[in-house]
């Protein structure tokens, strides 16, 4: 008897050939890629967990480097329980005693061995037959306490100081999955009791993930009329954290600190159900995906400024001019001197600025030009963005055909020796330019051939 495909096919095509067909870009692109995979404890309580690991086996066989990243909180709470230990919650992080923290170290490397053992099986007939995982972990997040907040002592509960990258890139480079738990290290030697998100986030972070992947407990963002967002920026989530901080305080963490990864350099973020099975291969490897991508990534771009950027280049100036980092510019004159402004600009709103003004030269002096103005929004200034938009007006000084940039500072020397300029002299600045210098406000001179 002939099977029937008249559910899955595609025309004359069977759908899963026709998905793996349309699946290969993605293939192709994630290969090579960084993800990090944060599920908290009741992720690995639930049943789909199994399906979960399988597919999480499945990315790392396509090549992908894979950090996972999980949680403890509800079998930390029922090991409190059996002890009979208070531990309250306060400000969504738990008060780690000395007494308690026995139960959360059993708590964490009891679901660490879980995992390891998930990703070691291969038996013949089921999704791990043939896989050959190497899971490390180790002391690779170095934690500092969490101290005093609003008069309640955090005690043993800490926050993230630092994550070992080189070590952790080491071990991914060897093709090894890195599982890392909610507890880090002092320099003393303690064990401090962490917010499995925020070690996620920083990981993400500072090892400049390509994707940060949220595992909860609802398939991603809702609209008020319970329809899937699936895209959002991290501006828009505010409104969508002070929703959750009272029903759902998991949701409600991982929004946070999605937009903190965000803001920070992560792309992409997504907010996926750890209770659909498939969801992780649904978001990864089709168009249109599982749950909420929150990114930035399509909403920005580096160009020359314009008439009409003249109102927000005065507010993200006007704070630093007041705290005497640059100097006051009025404006008439930034409409005047628009033509020298480069911005990154985003949904209409100014993130940074620097100006490019060439310097008249005589003679015997080499085509130069001073970059000006370097600033960057608050909230942005952990990402690359001042790197972006000097990077953007050295490549337009190279047009112009000039050869060496000055810059004039009291406040950024470090950040401009770490872009390649040099300390310099007042008497090395071009004649023009020396005869305009303000040697009260002492600014350090630096200068870079280009």
């Amino acid at each position: 008897m002939q099977p029937e495909y008249s559910e899955i096919t595609h025309g004359t095509t069977p759908q899963y050939v026709h998905w793996f067909r349309h699946s290969a870009p993605y293939i192709n692109a994630h290969r090579g890629k960084t993800f990090v995979l944060m599920f908290g404890g009741e992720a690995v309580q639930h049943e789909n967990f199994q399906h979960i690991i399988h597919d999480i086996a499945l990315l790392h066989s396509l090549g992908i480097h894979l950090i996972l990243v999980h949680g403890a909180r509800p079998q930390i709470t029922q090991n409190l329980q059996e002890k009979g230990i208070q531990s309250p919650i306060h400000l969504s992080r738990r008060v780690t005693t000395r007494e308690s923290l026995a139960s959360v170290m059993n708590a964490v490397g009891s679901i660490r061995l879980q995992i390891e053992a998930l990703l070691s099986m291969g038996l013949a007939n089921s999704p791990m037959f043939g896989a050959r995982i190497d899971v490390v972990s180790g002391n690779f997040v170095t934690a500092k306490p969490y101290g005093i907040r609003d008069g309640v002592d955090f005690q043993l509960t800490g926050e993230v100081r630092s994550i070992d990258t080189e070590a952790v890139q080491r071990h991914l480079e060897n093709h090894n999955i890195v599982v890392l738990g909610p507890t880090g290290y002092s320099t003393t030697g303690e064990v401090f009791n962490l917010l499995a998100e925020e070690v996620a986030t920083k990981t993400a972070i500072h090892l400049k993930a390509d994707k940060l992947i949220f595992l909860g407990n609802q398939q991603g963002l809702l609209d008020e009329h319970g329809h899937l967002l699936r895209e959002i920026t991290p501006h828009q989530l505010d409104q969508h954290i002070l929703k959750y901080q009272d029903s759902n305080a998991e949701i409600a963490l991982h929004l946070q600190n999605a937009k903190e990864a965000s803001l920070k350099g992560v792309h992409r973020v997504h907010l996926l159900s750890y209770a659909y099975d498939g969801a992780l291969i649904e978001e990864l490897f089709t168009r249109d995906g599982h749950g909420t991508m929150i990114t930035d990534a399509h909403y920005e771009e580096v160009r020359m400024a314009n008439i009409a950027d003249v109102g927000g280049l005065i507010n993200l100036l006007r704070p630093l001019e007041e705290e005497g980092i640059l100097v006051y510019r009025s404006r008439e004159r930034l409409e005047n001197e628009i033509g020298q402004f480069a911005v990154i600009e985003r949904d209409g709103t100014i993130l940074a600025c620097a100006a490019l003004y060439p310097i008249p030269s005589s003679a015997n002096e080499i085509k130069s030009a001073e970059i000006a103005c370097v600033a960057v929004h608050p909230s942005y200034r952990k990402s690359n963005r001042g790197s972006q938009i000097l990077h953007f007006l050295e490549e337009k000084a190279k047009q112009m055909q000039i050869q060496q940039l000055f810059v004039l500072t009291t406040r950024t020397a470090h950040w401009f020796l770490e872009h390649g300029f040099a300390a310099a002299n007042v008497d090395e600045l071009p004649e023009a330019r020396q005869a305009l210098y303000n040697y009260q406000r002492n600014s350090m001179v630096f200068n870079k051939r280009i």
